[in-house]
């Protein structure tokens, strides 16, 4: 019987066509906007990750309440014997240290007289050691425009749109002026080795990047750190088991009353990513759901039609003696079969979007150009396998609802009435 009623889908256009085209485009276009949306909020998530929060932080309770400020002066210290008691703790995490640090960079003229000034946001990462992964992590090899990574104490990396501002060029020699650990001024000579735009506006527009021992000892922060990160070595958030981790660690100091205790935070309790979080997880199932709502509604009014055009077929079958419960079987089992088809191809040309969306993605840097969020320039999509099944919610279930409202009519039929109906 199914090969019956497939001959007659394939055969009879007028009857298959348009409920195939719309399924197919009904289960593209929602395969399409569900990879945009997990996509778009995850690279959020992910970009802040990176460059910000880690998949969960260790910092001093007092550097905690204050951390917009970037008080190094409640920084941790002792942090390597920390980190290592992390790495045993915690195997499947790589734990690194950073310093944020705030300042004026100078930059001097063939007579050491300043010719410009601006205010820097710094970054101190791991970057002489390869092994610890930071350059990778935070793609700057890739994002350098000119120059190249450090190779040595004293190098430096700064943001492109920066270095344009101020007129600087790799192999310069900039000045960072700001304040020691300890509250008394600090100056530092560095050499510019590159040159390098992250795509965040936030950062590129004053982001100075050094090794942390470099600024270790320009902010009299031997064996100190401001903050310890740490990242899940499958490169995948896990909320349920960073928020065990953290649980775990601040049990051990839950008893320190010490204001400059370490303390863990997962990633969903730091810049207010959790509400962000969760209004992502919302508002990417309202607009998935309002979209196959809508299509729900326009395959249900097609397949209905598509039963009202068939009503002298169906009088013509019932007249011939067949069962009105057959005729409303095949009508059913004929919507599941055009569904199927529609959502099939309608989930390759949906996967193929998707997959073109998440490996080129969708430019927004132009609007970002004064924006203090840290977001990427480019959103892509991202191909989940639910995607290979979503579609066919819409696609099947929206098809089968509409023929069989529709096919109610054939138990309404008279079979007295009907050779007049024929008639006419």
């Amino acid at each position: 019987m199914i090969k019956f009623l497939l001959k007659g889908i394939l055969r009879d256009k007028t009857r298959s066509l348009l409920p195939i085209v719309v399924v197919s485009i009904g289960v593209m276009l929602t395969i399409a906007l569900s990879a945009y949306m997990k996509g778009a909020f995850g690279d959020m998530i992910d970009q802040n990750a990176r460059f910000d929060t880690g998949h969960v932080k260790v910092m001093t309770r007092a550097y905690l309440e204050n951390k917009n400020q970037m008080p190094n002066d409640l920084a941790l210290l002792g942090v390597d014997s920390l980190a290592q008691s992390l790495r045993q703790d915690f195997p499947d995490y790589q734990w690194v240290q950073r310093i944020r640090f705030g300042g004026l960079i100078d930059v001097p003229d063939e007579n050491g007289e300043s010719k410009g000034q601006g205010p820097a946001s710094g970054m101190a990462i791991d970057l002489l050691n390869e092994s610890s992964g930071e350059a990778k992590r935070l793609n700057i090899e890739t994002s350098l425009v000119s120059g190249a990574l450090p190779t040595q104490s004293g190098e430096a990396i700064i943001g492109h749109d920066f270095a344009e501002k101020l007129g600087l060029k790799v192999g310069d020699e900039i000045t960072y002026f700001g304040s020691t650990m300890n509250g008394s001024m600090t100056f530092q000579n560095f050499k510019i080795s590159g040159t390098i735009r992250f795509g965040a506006a936030v950062m590129d527009r004053g982001a100075v990047v050094v090794d942390i021992t470099d600024a270790q000892q320009m902010l009299d922060m031997q064996d100190g750190a401001g903050e310890i990160l740490g990242f899940s070595k499958l490169n995948v958030y896990d909320d349920e088991q960073a928020g065990r981790m953290a649980e775990k660690f601040n049990a051990k100091y839950a008893g320190d009353s010490d204001e400059f205790a370490p303390v863990m935070l997962p990633l969903k309790q730091q810049n207010n990513l959790g509400e962000w979080l969760d209004y992502a997880d919302m508002m990417s199932g309202i607009f998935v759901f309002i979209f196959i709502l809508a299509m729900s509604i326009v395959l249900w009014n097609t397949g209905l039609l598509g039963g009202l055009r068939r009503y002298q077929e169906f009088g013509i079958r019932l007249a011939l003696g067949e069962p009105k419960g057959r005729i409303y079987r095949n009508l059913i089992l004929e919507a599941v079969l055009i569904g199927a088809i529609g959502s099939v191809v309608g989930t390759i040309l949906g996967m193929a979007i998707s997959y073109y969306v998440q490996v080129v993605g969708i430019d927004i840097s132009g609007f970002l150009k004064n924006s203090t969020m840290l977001m990427p320039s480019v959103l892509r999509a991202k191909v989940t396998p639910e995607l290979f099944y979503i579609g066919f919610i819409p696609g099947v279930l929206a098809m089968v609802f509409g023929n069989m409202l529709s096919g109610i009519g054939i138990y309404k039929r008279e079979t007295a009435r009907l050779f007049k109906e024929l008639e006419v």
